[in-house]
């Protein structure tokens, strides 16, 4: 199971032709915000995969024109505050940075706790049904101390290390963060988490597929 992750910065490598090919072992498109909607549709109708994404401090956001199937397709593969099952795996996500000025799409550390515990009934219910709680959690905002800076626009979540630490996800993907030097910390491990940093893009290599609840008898 291969996972192109992308954030933030858009990258002739993958708006060019050249897509369908370099990327055409790729399952799944996640999209951790910050990203124009002309782009990601490009990505999108070029790999034809499933998709999913969660909107940044700065996100574009649709053109109003769009047909509206293509709004419905928009509104459905938003994962702000949801859980969905795709190609086996447990996916969630969590729009916005923390609360820096009034721009859409930033949230106090406290209401970021409400859109954590939010999920959690998601999860338990995962847990009860496959019995994982969650693979795959994505945001655009990093986790508190972990690929977070100092100034407050791009504070990590305390919410969000919570979340990691009890629910522990596979997969971690966040943006927000950019990356302008080769020795930038780009992926951590937290326990069972590995958290990636995907700004521009990072493609990751799930090598085992997620494990199935044994039927009884």
């Amino acid at each position: 199971m291969k996972i192109l992750g992308i954030s933030d910065n858009e990258v002739n490598v993958l708006y060019s032709p050249q897509i369908s090919k370099r990327f055409e072992d790729v399952d799944l498109i996640l999209s951790c915000g910050d990203l124009p909607f002309f782009y990601l549709d490009y990505i999108i109708t070029m790999l034809n995969k499933p998709f999913y994404y969660v909107r940044g401090n700065h996100y574009y956001g649709p053109d109003p024109t769009v047909d509206p199937k293509q709004q419905s397709m928009w509104n459905h593969t938003n994962l702000n505050c949801r859980v969905v099952e795709e190609k086996g795996l447990l996916i969630a996500g969590i729009e916005g940075s923390v609360r820096y000025n009034r721009g859409p799409y930033q949230y106090t550390q406290d209401e970021m706790w409400t859109h954590v515990f939010n999920l959690v009934p998601q999860l338990l219910i995962n847990r009860v049904r496959t019995e994982r709680y969650l693979d795959i959690f994505i945001s655009h905002a990093p986790p508190w101390g972990i690929h977070d800076k100092n100034d407050l626009p791009h504070h990590g979540i305390k919410a969000f290390r919570w979340l990691i630490k009890v629910f522990k996800p596979r997969l971690h993907l966040h943006g927000h963060i950019h990356l302008y030097s080769q020795d930038a910390p780009r992926e951590t491990r937290v326990d069972k988490t590995r958290v990636v940093n995907v700004y521009s893009y990072r493609v990751i290599d799930l090598l085992d597929s997620p494990r199935q609840k044994k039927k009884p008898g």
